[in-house]
């Protein structure tokens, strides 16, 4: 039944608004510029290019002027120092000003004279477009405004209506509501019951719903008409203004407010872990919505204080700023907290939270954890770190002078030295040289040599030195692999152990394969340097040129050698033929040896 009453009334709502409008084409209102001394009056103005049409608004009776332009359109494409509508608190332009309307203008501007006179210019640039202004004015007495009208709600929700309600509301109402609930939170505008004059642009009675506690902007909706609209602000703060011309009144509107709690911000913090550094980065947007600040933050070392940006940042050594290390058995982990919460108040209503952030030291796996606890937030961060370590050789036992070129050219058998580096801030980390095998092939193929395995030297040349604080060495003869393979790559495992942990793995020192098995290690990764090469090989890169015009020089002469020695060959067989030949000869001719052919019987 409700929604059939309204459908019939739509067409008379309609029927009176357009008769209201038609009205208004009949006041004569000129074109451009007038003076008007009516008690009320509306107008519908239209403009083209190059206007600049004054209106002055004066009555000799001691009253405040109200101005209302609840509908104006100016040119898009214009701009708010060409075209505008500038409004002056007296008789003429030179009257203080009370404000400007442009196309950027985001409200339903209303003016108030501060005594019987009031002036409005409106200026249009020299664009061909048909600009459209509706605004109505009266004079009114302060102190005969409507009563109960409007005022400052701060509940967390709560009601009101329109004057009168559910009766007719007077004509030329202006009625203010000023709405605030808890900070943080949002507000919640529904009108459950609404009829107000019917106007496609409601030009004569409306509802205007400010984002905020200011009426000269930030309008987020008009309605008017029958129907039950809803708003929301973006703050705690929310502003409803209800106009009213002289003519159709209406039942006008119950509504109903309540604030919103809105979602809480994703924890926006990140954690990076390297070999040396903790780094901790806080939203101030996150610290905000839980009613902190920076200043309110600590590590915990309270002397460690972070860089602030756009962004909060506490970055600082693993070892330093009262982080605390712990051995995991196959991980180290460097834990610290972020704490926040009030200082130097007796009391606090705001919840203390905690982020704690820690770094675990482990080899190829990714972990993060947040949660929130019932009491305190508790946002617990992790990440994945790696060691910094390096290898590389050096040309003496000091181990001052790294060797920087690639490939290492050395002597068959000559002492090769190698130096595996941690670059950390934690001083009391161990190294420990496990495995360290070499191979003709970058990829360490299927030809591999051991020189050390499982903490054990596995060859005769291999050198062994004492752990020296993020350093492990050692030393051994270069050699070649066989079959002519020119290069030598060296790969070593390197584990890292807490320094302060008696039986971990770095402390063994050669175990056997089952008894390493049950032998737990702290951090493990590969380090791999080489190519080493012989300085022949050298040599021969060096000089490829020389090597190939001398290959080519020295293979006539082979071919030459060869000639003559098949020649000699064949000579020295000639000559043993002849001799053999000449010894059966005469052996033939030798005197008591003859040879007669026997005579047959027959």
């Amino acid at each position: 039944m409700w929604v059939l009453r309204q459908l019939l009334l739509l067409p008379l709502l309609a029927a009176l608004a357009l008769a209201e409008d038609n009205s208004m084409e009949f006041m004569g209102t000129p074109r451009c510029g007038t003076s008007l001394s009516d008690l009320n009056k509306a107008m519908k103005i239209e403009l083209n290019s190059n206007a600049n049409c004054v209106y002055h608004i004066q009555r000799s009776e001691n009253q405040t002027i109200r101005l209302i332009f609840s509908y104006f359109k100016f040119n898009p494409s214009s701009s708010c120092e060409t075209e505008n509508i500038k409004v002056y608190d007296g008789p003429s332009s030179n009257s203080p000003l009370l404000g400007q309307i442009c196309k950027n203008t985001d409200a339903v501007p209303v003016f108030q004279s501060s005594s019987n006179s009031l002036t409005f210019l409106i200026t249009t640039n020299s664009a061909a477009f048909t600009r459209n202004f509706f605004v109505f004015y009266y004079f009114f007495s302060p102190e005969t405004t409507t009563a109960s009208c409007g005022g400052t709600l701060t509940g967390p929700d709560g009601t009101f209506t329109s004057p009168n309600y559910p009766a007719a509301y007077p004509e030329f109402t202006y009625c203010v509501w000023h709405i605030e609930t808890a900070k943080n939170s949002k507000i919640s505008l529904e009108f459950q019951d609404f009829f107000l004059e019917l106007d496609q642009n409601c030009q004569f009675d409306f509802v205007a719903v400010y984002d905020g506690l200011a009426t000269n902007t930030g309008l987020i909706g008009k309605a008017c008409g029958v129907s039950q609209p809803t708003f929301e602000s973006s703050s705690n703060a929310m502003t409803v203004v209800l106009s009213t011309d002289y003519a159709n009144s209406y039942r006008g509107f119950s509504a109903r407010y309540t604030s919103v709690l809105p979602s809480p911000p994703e924890p926006n913090t990140s954690l990076t872990c390297s070999s040396d550094t903790m780094s901790i980065v806080l939203s101030k947007a996150y610290l905000d919505s839980l009613g902190y600040n920076e200043t309110h933050l600590q590590l915990n070392d309270p002397s460690c204080t972070p860089v602030v940006t756009d962004q909060v940042i506490f970055s600082f050594p693993l070892s330093s700023c009262g982080t605390i290390k712990k051995d995991e058995g196959h991980s180290i982990t460097y834990t610290n907290i972020v704490t926040l919460s009030e200082s130097g108040n007796i009391i606090t209503r705001k919840k203390i939270v905690q982020i704690i952030a820690k770094c675990i030291m482990e080899n190829n796996s990714t972990t993060e954890l947040i949660y929130v606890t019932e009491n305190n937030i508790i946002q617990n961060t992790t990440s994945v770190g790696r060691y910094n370590v390096s290898m590389s050789f050096y040309d003496s036992d000091s181990f001052s002078s790294p060797v920087l070129e690639s490939p290492y050219y050395v002597d068959l058998n000559q002492t090769l030295f190698a130096q595996v580096s941690l670059h950390s801030t934690d001083p009391n980390l161990l190294v420990f040289i496990d495995t360290c095998t070499t191979s003709p092939q970058s990829h360490f193929g299927s030809i591999t040599y051991d020189l050390i395995r499982s903490g054990c030297n596995k060859d005769d040349t291999v050198v062994t030195y004492p752990s020296l604080e993020h350093y492990g060495r050692f030393q051994f003869n270069a050699f070649r692999f066989l079959r002519n393979a020119p290069s030598v790559y060296l790969q070593c495992d390197i584990l890292i152990c807490d320094s302060n942990n008696v039986d971990s793995r770095c402390t063994k020192g050669c175990v056997s394969r089952q008894k390493r098995e049950t032998s737990s290690y702290t951090w493990k990764t590969k380090a791999v340097v080489g190519p080493i090469r012989l300085k022949r090989d050298r040599r021969a890169a060096d000089h490829p040129e020389s090597l190939t015009r001398t290959d080519a020089e020295e293979t006539p002469n082979l071919q030459r050698y060869s000639f003559y020695t098949l020649s000699f060959v064949v000579l020295i067989s000639n000559i043993i033929i002849v001799v053999a030949v000449i010894l059966k000869h005469h052996i033939k001719c030798q005197p008591g040896y003859d040879y007669q052919k026997i005579q047959s019987s027959y």
